[in-house]
């Protein structure tokens, strides 16, 4: 498969931090570094700019975009291969203290051309792990070994799959055939899990399916509550952090830690509801339809202004 990724809401989320020459960035999900390369642009020689992935490639393409860039404009760069979940000890390594952080919770386009089984589309390992797949728990190994009910389960939490236990029940039995290996077994085992209406909507049958796995192999949600948990804690006074997000679970997780923060007195919603997409990003790039982008700015809110009542005449 052709590696190709548009970098979703990118300018409304750079213009969102409010980037200054001298600040300390992160971006917390390098990908296809579409956010990193403007994100450069921003930061002049006193700023720093820190890169995380999981994906050792990605810090490959974030390296060509800082080598496009003269040196002497050029901000202080580190690119680290790490999980935006340990952003803590990645800025105590780092000994820095971040003033604007960015999460882009979508997958690359990379991703999708890099033979781990994200995609449905092509016939490839079931892995769909984000860092080494010797080391960590694939999907194939939740397919093949998760209980009925577990699996089942898995498929509606994480993929809110309204056949989830149908699904679950055809894996189960396509697996005690033969070890379910690769993608086009798992779509197989799916589609003759679910009605022949379901095979023919826009939405691929397998794609819930395929996202529970994804989230599940990579713990994401656990990842984006100790990631964002951090960056909600690390940014100083009017510094910002900015979420994208690309589906609903995600979305209402980053939703409550903001207005859990809020509340707490830790800092202010930049606006109540999400910026999304405008009508020709989703039309170019249909990818774009679910993303929200959500931020918040640190800092206790300034004091309500207080009415001295004995300053207003009294009227008879």
């Amino acid at each position: 498969m052709e590696a190709r990724h548009e970098t979703v809401l990118l300018n409304e989320s750079v213009d969102a931090l409010l980037v200054q020459p001298d600040d300390v960035v992160v971006d917390a999900t390098l990908g296809g570094a579409g956010h990193f390369r403007e994100l450069l642009k921003k930061l002049g020689k006193d700023g720093v700019l820190v890169g995380i992935d999981a994906d050792a490639d990605a810090l490959v393409r974030a390296q060509a975009v800082v080598d496009e860039t003269p040196e002497e404009s050029r901000p202080d760069v580190r690119l680290v291969n790490g999980n935006f979940r340990d952003l803590a000890e990645i800025l105590d390594e780092q000994k820095l203290t971040p003033t604007k952080i960015l999460f882009d919770l979508g997958w690359s386009g990379f991703q999708l051309a890099n033979g781990r089984g994200f995609s449905f589309r092509a016939d490839e390992p079931l892995l769909m792990t984000y860092g080494d797949p010797e080391t960590a728990t694939t999907a194939g190994d939740l397919v093949n070994h998760l209980s009925e009910e577990s699996l089942a389960d898995l498929l509606w939490s994480l993929g809110e799959e309204r056949f989830s236990r149908k699904i679950a029940k055809s894996i189960v039995e396509a697996r005690e055939e033969a070890e379910i290996s690769t993608t086009h077994q798992l779509v197989s085992a799916i589609e003759a899990g679910t009605p022949a209406w379901y095979k023919h909507r826009r939405l691929h049958p397998a794609t819930k399916t395929f996202q529970a796995l994804r989230i599940a192999t990579n713990d994401e949600l656990g990842a984006i509550r100790e990631g964002v948990g951090a960056a909600l804690t690390r940014v100083p006074d009017a510094g910002r952090v900015a979420v994208i997000t690309f589906h609903s679970i995600e979305d209402r997780i980053v939703k409550g830690m903001f207005r859990d923060a809020a509340q707490a007195g830790q800092g202010t919603l930049v606006s109540r509801k999400p910026l999304v997409p405008s009508e020709a990003e989703c039309k170019a790039n249909p990818r774009a339809r679910s993303a929200k982008l959500r931020v918040f700015e640190a800092g206790a809110p300034a004091p309500k202004k207080s009415i001295n009542l004995h300053s207003f005449p009294v009227y008879a």
